[in-house]
């Protein structure tokens, strides 16, 4: 994470903050307080690390009001509320200034319709494909091998990478980063069963994303089968995440790796979805819902809280018996209404 040394001073003045001594120190990279050197800031956030703070290296750290002290005792601190959004905040700050200046322009090997239209300072990146009626916003990025379909909107600042695919007739607002492999706007899995076999249902919505949404690396959205699959401002979604036709998704809900969200459920503001967490379809989740790892989500969630249903892993020769046992549940529990009749 090497770029240009900075002073904590100087970090105050970009990000805030109250300094406690140390305001020359030479700050060039950012790290955890056990790899952090002389050179280096780093935060404390989570009390379970409060004893490296007296060991740690690091030049600067970033601490509460609470290790404010403790954190003055060992050299410059940076003081605030919320260490680790401060922290969060020095990253895109960090990375803003390491990150290399965007191209603009449309690389030559790139196929741009001519009914397309391109904002000021696009970037198209080699190989990529433009279609029909797209709409690329201002300062947006289209990287290598990317493809935006027909009639698909690109709202202003939003970063497709490398091999995104945007399908026809759908929008991604301002500000949003698409890691590689996203596709957006495949056909939702909809059939009819037939004497014949299956027939296809052909989804005729689209998917709409708002903006600052962060959608993670070969994650994908399916089209709605009538009225739109949506998504929407400040959604937060990681890597390999299954969003079916006519899912709703509300803002600032962030979802981790491998979940799978089935058809029409809606899903409420301000949720959090933990990884491999699977929820059915035609469920709706309301505001504020806090979702475990693992858990299998089989019913409409009415109230808000944390919610979690993975069975405590063990190891293998326990974890057999106890199937055994419960393989054995439905007949004890008759033996057990029978000798409460008795």
């Amino acid at each position: 994470m090497g770029t240009a040394p900075v002073t904590p001073a100087e970090l105050i003045a970009a990000l805030g903050g109250d300094l406690l001594g140390g305001s020359d120190s030479c700050i060039s990279r950012i790290a955890p307080l056990d790899e952090a050197g002389p050179d280096a800031i780093s935060f404390l956030a989570n009390p379970r690390y409060q004893a490296q703070l007296a060991t740690t290296r690091a030049g600067c750290v970033i601490v509460s009001p609470a290790s404010a002290e403790a954190a003055a005792a060992r050299g410059a601190a940076i003081v605030t509320p919320d260490p680790y959004l401060y922290f969060a905040r020095l990253t895109q700050w960090w990375a803003a200034r390491a990150r290399p200046a965007a191209g603009v322009g449309v690389h030559p090997s790139a196929i741009v319709h001519a009914d397309a239209r391109l904002g000021e300072c696009v970037e198209i990146g080699p190989l990529a494909v433009i279609e029909a009626g797209a709409v690329i916003g201002d300062h947006a990025r289209i990287g290598a091998h990317g493809v935006v379909e027909r009639g698909a909107i690109v709202g202003a600042y939003t970063r497709l990478a490398a091999r995104v695919v945007l399908g026809h007739g759908c929008r991604i607002g301002a500000r949003g980063v698409v890691h590689s492999g996203v596709v957006i706007g495949a056909d939702g899995f909809g059939f009819a069963p037939s004497k014949d076999g299956y027939v296809k249902i052909e989804q005729l919505g689209n998917v709409s994303i708002g903006d600052d949404v962060e959608i993670g690396a070969n994650t994908c959205i399916d089209r709605g089968a009538l009225a739109d699959t949506v998504i929407e401002d400040g959604v937060k979604l990681d890597n390999l995440i299954q969003i079916a036709h006519n899912v709703h998704i509300g803002r600032h809900t962030a979802m981790a790796g491998c979940a799978a969200v089935a058809g029409s459920t809606r899903i409420g503001a301000n949720c959090t979805i933990g990884g491999a967490a699977n929820i059915i379809g035609h469920l709706t989740i309301v505001d504020g819902v806090h979702i475990a790892a693992a858990t299998t989500v089989t019913s409409s969630i009415t109230a808000p809280g944390a919610y979690g249903g993975p069975y405590p892993f063990e190891d293998n020769a326990g974890w057999r018996k106890n199937a055994a046992t419960l393989r054995q549940l439905h007949t004890l529990r008759e033996r057990v209404r029978a000798l409460e009749k008795k």
